[in-house]
């Protein structure tokens, strides 16, 4: 089960990194999206824009579920905090950690967040001098105002779990990646680890789920969002089939609650911890932190239509790398799909089926004259006409089917897609060197190498087709059906490339290609704007 987590108030640009990131990684299973629609700063948005909770998040949500539809991200479910299904899994939850004793009522008091929904410690907090000359105690890290608070609330033993989570990590290395996130909740759980505050009270936050049992006192917002990993799979009856085979995609910035916090609150109801943790970084925009007051926020709708929407997945899976904050712009989206799809796939495809190259419109035979299997490269030329750079291409893009697919298991999708373009590049440089258009059709000779030429192009074509089906579905399908390719033909699972080289047989030679598909990605003309897609939310 694959899990990307949304807050209601949050941007759906960052939200829809994550899907697209999910999304990317073909695997059997299900993906559920959930958007988080309770806490204090829920009801607060509410009441400045004039309406109530449920309004503003059924609209927020409306959103989200929108620009992951527009962005041809599938979904298992899309389930909300406010649903009944997952109201009743929460109270289950609470009553589990009641009887097994994770629980006690008492009094705690510290610096509250609004914003981030949780209790700061004095290590985390730095000042801040206002317009009027104020200072104000602020989260280090966010910037966010932060405020003392005294209640008397439900605690959770998280202490007694610090023993139990190091030995969790400890057996399980791979449990949170990338390693740098890793090594950062080891560190958290070498310090002091206070029991939690998982309440609070009813009458500064109503929107909220009550404490069975308990009218005065509210489900803390987190507790509440958190179980929804478990509500989305039917608990407490049926979540057993997936559970704990889970993956979850969070932001950096919410990795204390999902590595920390949800992992002991799963130990104390006597669940397993999730399967893997993927924890992406966040975009700035021009060097910037994206900001609704500094009004560069990104609107995915915008850019879908400015870039289509394969080129804006692949422009953020190609450029987004989780371990660090990756910098977004207009001139930089148009120059990666210019040169990657527009020119080096779409150009090459363009050339390897152009009616001058390929008159016959067919997948051409391979020849082992022309290109025979060696095992020292650097004789080749002396036994066919392919050069010893030409076989340490082929091998490449052998390599490719099984490199891509651990990448994606990895969640490292930039790296596979950057494995993709440098395979791309090389094939450009095999059409190029050999140059097939200078090559006489007539002349027997010429044509078997002619031949051989296109059909290694195309054998890569595929290969890439194939690979990018889960990041570019409308650009790959175009480039599959232009070469005949059937929908049963396009697994990752059981691709192979250039069977003929193998001695083995090629079920594509001699197949006649399908009909012309047009331009594979239209090349994009450079923005007369200083930045495409910003928008106050």
């Amino acid at each position: 089960v694959l899990s990307a987590f949304n807050k209601v108030c949050g941007s759906p640009a960052l939200g829809l990194v994550a899907l697209l990131a999910a999304h990317a990684r073909p695997e059997r299973g299900a993906c559920a999206v959930r958007t988080d629609e309770h806490g204090l700063k829920i009801q607060q948005a509410a009441a400045a824009a004039g309406t109530s909770p449920p309004e503003l998040c059924a609209r927020i949500s409306a959103l989200f579920h929108q620009a992951f539809t527009q962005a041809a991200v599938s979904f298992t479910d899309f389930i909300r905090t406010s649903e009944p299904r997952h109201c009743q899994a929460v109270c289950h939850f609470w009553a589990a950690l009641q009887e097994r004793g994770a629980l006690y009522k008492g009094t705690y008091e510290g610096w509250y967040c609004t914003a981030e929904e949780g209790f700061l410690p004095e290590s985390q907090l730095t000042e801040r001098v206002d317009a009027q000359g104020f200072t104000h105690k602020v989260s280090a890290e966010s910037g966010h105002e932060v405020h003392w608070t005294k209640e008397e609330n439900y605690m959770f033993k998280l202490s007694a779990f610090q023993d139990p989570l190091q030995k969790w990590l400890r057996d399980n290395p791979r449990a949170i990646s990338p390693e740098p996130f890793y090594q950062r909740v080891l560190c958290w759980l070498g310090e002091d680890l206070p029991d939690l505050s998982i309440s609070r009270e009813r009458s500064r936050l109503q929107w909220g789920i009550p404490v069975p049992s308990d009218s005065t006192q509210t489900i803390y917002v987190w507790v509440d969002a958190l179980v929804n990993y478990l509500s989305v799979l039917g608990y407490p009856e049926t979540h057993g089939g997936w559970w704990p085979a889970a993956h979850h995609v969070v932001g950096k910035d919410i990795l204390k609650f999902h590595a920390v916090y949800w992992p002991a609150l799963l130990m104390a109801a006597g669940l397993s911890p999730p399967e893997r943790i993927f924890v992406h970084s966040h975009w700035t925009v021009r060097g910037q932190k994206m900001s609704k007051s500094l009004g560069n926020v990104i609107d995915p709708f915008v850019c879908n239509e400015r870039y289509t929407v394969d080129g804006f997945r692949y422009f953020l899976l190609r450029q987004g790398v989780p371990e660090r904050d990756c910098d977004y712009y207009d001139e930089k989206v148009v120059k990666v799909l210019n040169s990657e799809l527009a020119d080096a796939l779409g150009g090459l495809l363009n050339r390897s089926t152009a009616p001058g190259i390929n008159p016959s419109n067919t997948y051409p035979c391979f020849s082992e004259t022309c290109f025979p299997k060696v095992v020292d490269y650097m004789e080749a030329e002396a036994l066919g006409r392919a050069a010893a750079e030409d076989y340490e291409f082929v091998v490449a893009v052998a390599s490719l089917p099984l490199q891509v697919a651990s990448y994606f298991e990895d969640f490292q999708i930039y790296k596979a897609l950057e494995c993709i373009a440098l395979c791309v590049r090389q094939t450009n440089g095999f059409f190029q060197r050999h140059r097939p258009w200078k090559l006489d059709r007539k002349d027997p000779a010429e044509k078997l190498w002619l031949d051989t030429i296109i059909h290694v192009t195309l054998e890569c074509l595929r290969v890439y087709g194939t690979l990018l089906q889960p990041v570019i579905p409308h650009i790959a399908d175009k480039l599959l059906s232009r070469l005949a390719v059937e929908a049963e033909e396009r697994k990752i699972s059981s691709l192979t490339f250039l069977p003929r080289y193998n001695g083995k047989p090629c079920p594509f030679e001699g197949r006649q290609l399908g009909p012309d598909t047009g331009i594979l990605f239209h090349r994009l003309e450079k923005s007369s704007q200083h930045q495409i897609g910003s928008k106050r939310l």
